[in-house]
């Protein structure tokens, strides 16, 4: 057996030895010290734990500990009653206490034993109850969740045993503490039947056998019963301080000094209140300034001492936390993160940075909002967010934007200035810097805030900096929508949708159709500029269409068909659409050309020279139509619709071509010209 082992067998010994065999009273002196020892040691530890497993054991120690002391009770006692001498300690601890009067001496040892058996031994004792109580209750939840994590492959399965064991720790030890807490309120109330049977059996027997007068016995035997009850009461008191504390204490990252100090004093603010209240306590009040002056200067260089010291720990801690990234990405396993793109980026030169800042009056950011909810209601399409940086290798008052690292648009604009742009009015000319607006592509001029007044004189429109960005953005994510929409943003819609109608998506996906189709089909409409936002309806068709076939093209042209109200609306005006049709001979040169695939899929296989004259045409329509300040918009057959969209793609993808199906009964359909091979 090792020798930390043998001195607990022997410590417990030793103390039954104490309640049978008499002590010497040197003896007695160092026991009681070594008493004392203990219970600051356990209070300390108990201060120090961060969770009250790690003081598992002091149930058990609270146990001896109160034997101890109660062994020495006997033991001292014994020693008064029959030699009138306790030892040196119990004579210090009363002659210092009492000061020459027993009755007061009497009253302060009263007061030990109140405090330790009436506050803290029984709140202690609550607590443990309380304690025991709902952890046990709470045992079957606790183990249920480690189960589930360990199913969900959060945990291993050594975790979970590590958990389940820790719950049984926790449920055994403040079973024990329950009990153990009994311990300390009996102590107390033997420390008050010890004292009283000290001072009278040992009044009695100093006059009886010690032959001492009335005053003498009296004197001599409380000095030395209340020097007794203190020596116990107070380590008595430190072990019930570090009981409740064992049990009100909450699992933490340090000890409870570090807590207090970290939790209570968080907010040096509040101590100037404090010092200014105490400073009135003691101007307004009889109380004095001599008093509280002091108190109230030392709370307030306290508070400012904590004040400049949270600062320091927090620039400390943002130094920290550069560092480490800067440590983060010198390490070699961490280039990966650099692999990860932003979907869109707005970068900007610096003279363009006030744009950008709220504080200088910059607005960019509410038009990027903006332009985020102008998507959601017109086309259905949740724009990822744009990040804006400031990139100093552009020129200052240059901008570019980037989908996934890669530039897709860039401009120019000038702060302080307004770009003019003519409306076909002949009103003479500006003083500015002449450019192509980048939008749309119309000869404009950048003036100052002097030529503002004059260009709205002559009829041109004023657009402010943030505007040309604004709209700039906007015609670009529309060129760009149908690669905005991905996969992942695809099954945020499906989502999204499920909630209100479930049964619906439930039959469509993954049953007829997977997201990535789904995907498919919702991209060659934003591809057209078709709005997605009545996606009930879009699925609608998909489910009765998807068992036949599962071309994302085909599937496209019957859910444009389910969309005549929609796409009339949106590009008839006042009921009335003015188109270009496909004559006869187009419709019949395109429709020979179509073929069909060993996998069933239908393309488009021309002769080049026929290709080159479609072109040709198509082109010559447009140019005449855009040069008299119209919309081209072609119109024809829904058999061969999507292939003529093709041909117009290569000469204006923003023209529409719809088919006659694609248009309601009742509006008035005006043909602006014929295109014919």
């Amino acid at each position: 057996m090792k020798l930390k082992d043998m001195s607990v067998l022997i410590f417990v010994i030793v103390i039954v030895a104490m309640m049978i065999i008499p002590m010497p009273t040197i003896l007695l002196d160092f026991l009681l010290i070594i008493n004392i020892s203990l219970s600051i040691l356990i209070l300390l530890v108990a201060m120090n734990t961060k969770e009250a497993l790690d003081f598992s054991i002091f149930p058990t120690a609270l146990l001896l500990t109160t034997l101890f002391r109660l062994a020495l009770n006997v033991s001292t006692t014994r020693s008064v009653l029959s030699k009138a001498d306790g030892g040196e300690v119990i004579e210090a601890f009363g002659s210092f206490v009492i000061g020459g009067s027993p009755v007061v001496g009497f009253v302060v040892f009263l007061i030990l034993v109140v405090i330790n058996f009436i506050v803290i031994t029984k709140g202690a004792e609550r607590v443990a109850e309380v304690a025991a109580r709902f952890t046990l209750d709470a045992m079957p939840g606790k183990q249920m969740s480690i189960d589930a994590d360990m199913n969900a492959g959060l945990i291993s399965e050594q975790d979970a045993r590590v958990r389940r064991k820790k719950i049984e720790q926790e449920a055994d030890f403040y079973g024990a503490m329950d009990g153990a807490s009994k311990f300390v309120k009996g102590d107390a109330i033997a420390g008050i039947i010890i004292l009283v049977i000290n001072v009278i059996g040992g009044f009695a027997i100093g006059i009886a056998i010690h032959g001492m007068g009335f005053a003498e016995s009296l004197s001599t035997y409380t000095l030395l019963s209340v020097g007794d009850g203190l020596v116990s009461q107070i380590p008595a008191l430190l072990i019930s301080t570090a009981t409740a504390i064992t049990v009100t204490r909450a699992a933490s990252e340090g000890n409870l000094g570090s807590d207090i100090t970290n939790q209570v004093f968080r907010h040096p603010s509040l101590l100037y209140i404090v010092s200014a209240i105490v400073f009135l306590l003691g101007l307004l009040t009889p109380i004095g300034l001599l008093v509280t002056v002091p108190i109230s200067i030392l709370l307030a260089a306290g508070a400012y001492s904590m004040q400049k010291s949270i600062k320091k720990d927090a620039l400390t801690q943002e130094k920290a936390v550069e560092a480490e990234a800067d440590e983060e990405i010198r390490r070699p396993e961490k280039v990966i993160n650099l692999l990860q793109l932003d979907t869109l980026e707005l970068e900007i030169g610096y003279g363009l940075i006030p744009l950008a800042d709220q504080k200088q009056g910059g607005d960019i950011l509410d038009r990027i909002v903006m332009i985020r909810r102008q998507f959601a209601i017109e086309l259905g399409l949740v724009i990822p967010t744009i990040r804006i940086r400031d990139n100093l290798q552009l020129m200052p008052n240059n901008y570019v934007l980037k989908f996934r690292g890669n530039k897709i648009a860039s401009g120019e604009v000038y702060l302080d200035h307004f770009l003019a742009m003519s409306q076909g009015l002949d009103g003479g000319e500006l003083d500015g810097i002449r450019v192509i607006e980048p939008a749309f592509g119309l000869p404009a001029v950048w003036i100052n805030t002097e030529e503002k007044q004059r260009a709205e004189l002559l009829g041109y429109m004023i657009v402010d900096p943030s505007s040309v960005i604004a709209t700039h953005l906007t015609e670009v994510l529309k060129q760009y929508a149908h690669q905005l929409l991905r996969r992942e943003e695809t099954k945020e819609l499906v989502d999204n949708l499920k909630e209100s109608n479930p049964n619906l998506v439930e039959e469509l996906v993954p049953n007829l159709m997977s997201v990535g189709e789904i995907q498919k089909v919702l991209q060659n409409l934003l591809r057209e500029q078709i709005s997605i936002r009545d996606l009930s309806a879009i699925f609608e068709t998909l489910a009765d269409y998807a068992t036949y076939t599962k071309e994302p093209r085909v599937l496209t042209e019957y859910v444009r068909q389910s969309l005549t109200r929609q796409i009339t609306e949106q590009y008839a005006e006042n009921g009335v659409i003015q188109v270009l049709t496909a004559g006869a001979t187009l419709e019949k040169g395109i429709s020979d050309s179509i073929h069909q695939s060993e996998a069933g899929i239908y393309y488009l296989s021309m002769d080049p020279q026929i290709s080159k004259r479609i072109t040709e045409e198509l082109q010559g329509e447009i140019e005449r139509v855009v040069k008299a300040g119209g919309q081209p918009i072609f119109l024809t057959s829904p058999s061969i619709r999507m292939y003529l969209k093709q041909f117009v793609d290569k000469i204006m993808p923003t023209v529409p071509v719809l088919a006659y199906t694609e248009l309601e009964p009742d509006i008035e359909i005006q043909s602006i010209g014929v295109v014919n091979l």
